[in-house]
């Protein structure tokens, strides 16, 4: 079978996942049946995605006089109806009975009930991965040999939601997380090319800080740096290598940069103007056309604005040719910031997988 045509599977838990856990732990308290926030619009974009979806869910003592049958069957058939409503259905529904002290290999994160699944070679296992609330349900995932997201909940912790559970599976997204530390500084960078979002910017510098934003919410991504540097000395260390780290997580998060736009933009503001001729070409090379008549804006020295963009070039892989005009230093520095977020915008922007290059590697 061609690897390309295999279904990822979404192993899902139940209580705590799909539906709303009562805080008694009782079944009957299931008859007021909740679903967890934005789970149904998640559930959309990884079907639409390809994935199959598969309850594994521990439920103890299903049978039992203490948790009678009939109790669960109206809630689970409530909520399947629910979900089926909505264009989402589960190929299986996978449900161990026992107690953790009876030890079955049937119980998460025993792969018991799993065995059938291993032998399919239909399954693509790369992109396959188990959602759950508890820590047994990533060892779950860890003995099956996939990835496991842990979703966020108020009794078990957890740092997932489902829409970022489904923007992590179903975008394939361009992420990169850098750290990088010298005797001059301590930076880590993160970003997400594939996901909007607020700049955390925290380098010790406020203008500074104040333009890196205008790359993240202009550039269109998610973009977080936070910098401690030698700023006892001067400023030139923190800047630099901020640019560079920032430089190398693009540079990682591109990858093999296929689908992207790849060049790249006017900018005006108030009565400066810039423009910046973008190519994420892999062959850094910078250009600078302008000047300021300042020696610093806040507390940012003019001098390293070509400077950080020198480096972000060199890091990075681009060639960039930045241009800017005007009367008033802080318009310049920000129109040549914006104006080059604007061109990565552009540049970035991802369809379909062809490589923009005759050739064949970029």
């Amino acid at each position: 079978m061609n690897v390309a045509a295999r279904t990822p599977i979404l192993f899902v838990d139940r209580d705590g996942t799909l539906i709303v856990e009562p805080d008694d732990g009782q079944i009957d308290s299931y008859a007021k049946l909740r679903l967890v926030d934005d789970v149904i619009p998640s559930l959309l974009r990884l079907r639409d995605a390809g994935f199959a979806f598969v309850i594994v869910s521990n439920q103890d003592g299903l049978g039992t006089q203490a948790y009678p049958q009939a109790s669960f069957d109206g809630p689970q058939a409530l909520m399947m109806q629910v979900f089926e409503s909505q264009g989402i259905v589960f190929r299986d529904v996978l449900i161990d009975t026992s107690f953790p002290e009876e030890g079955l290999p049937t119980r998460k994160p025993g792969l018991g009930l799993v065995m059938p699944y291993l032998a399919d070679h239909g399954i693509d296992w790369a992109r396959s991965a188990m959602v759950g609330d508890r820590d047994t349900d990533l060892t779950f995932a860890g003995n099956l040999g996939i990835r496991g997201l842990k979703l966020r909940s108020p009794r078990f912790g957890g740092e997932w939601d489902w829409p970022g559970i489904a923007h992590a599976l179903a975008d394939a997204p361009r992420t990169s997380c850098v750290s990088r530390s010298t005797r001059e500084t301590r930076i880590e960078v993160e970003v997400d090319l594939d996901r909007a979002g607020d700049p955390e910017v925290a380098t010790g510098l406020g203008f500074f800080d104040h333009m890196l934003e205008q790359l993240g919410k202009h550039g269109g991504f998610a973009l977080r740096i936070a910098t401690k540097g030698d700023l006892r000395v001067d400023e030139h260390h923190t800047v630099e290598d901020t640019a560079l780290s920032l430089g190398i997580a693009l540079r990682q998060a591109l990858g093999d940069k296929r689908g992207i736009g790849r060049y790249g933009f006017t900018l005006p503001m108030d009565e400066a103007i810039a423009t910046a001729a973008l190519d994420l070409s892999g062959r850094p090379y910078f250009v600078f056309d302008g000047a300021f008549q300042r020696e610093r804006v806040g507390d940012l020295p003019t001098e390293l604005v070509p400077h950080f963009f020198r480096s972000l070039c060199d890091s990075a892989g681009f060639n960039l040719h930045l241009t800017v005009r005007g009367d008033n230093d802080h318009h310049r520095i920000e129109a040549c910031f914006k104006v080059v977020a604007r061109a990565l915008r552009q540049a970035l922007q991802r369809e379909g997988d062809a490589l923009p290059s005759t050739k064949g590697v970029l």
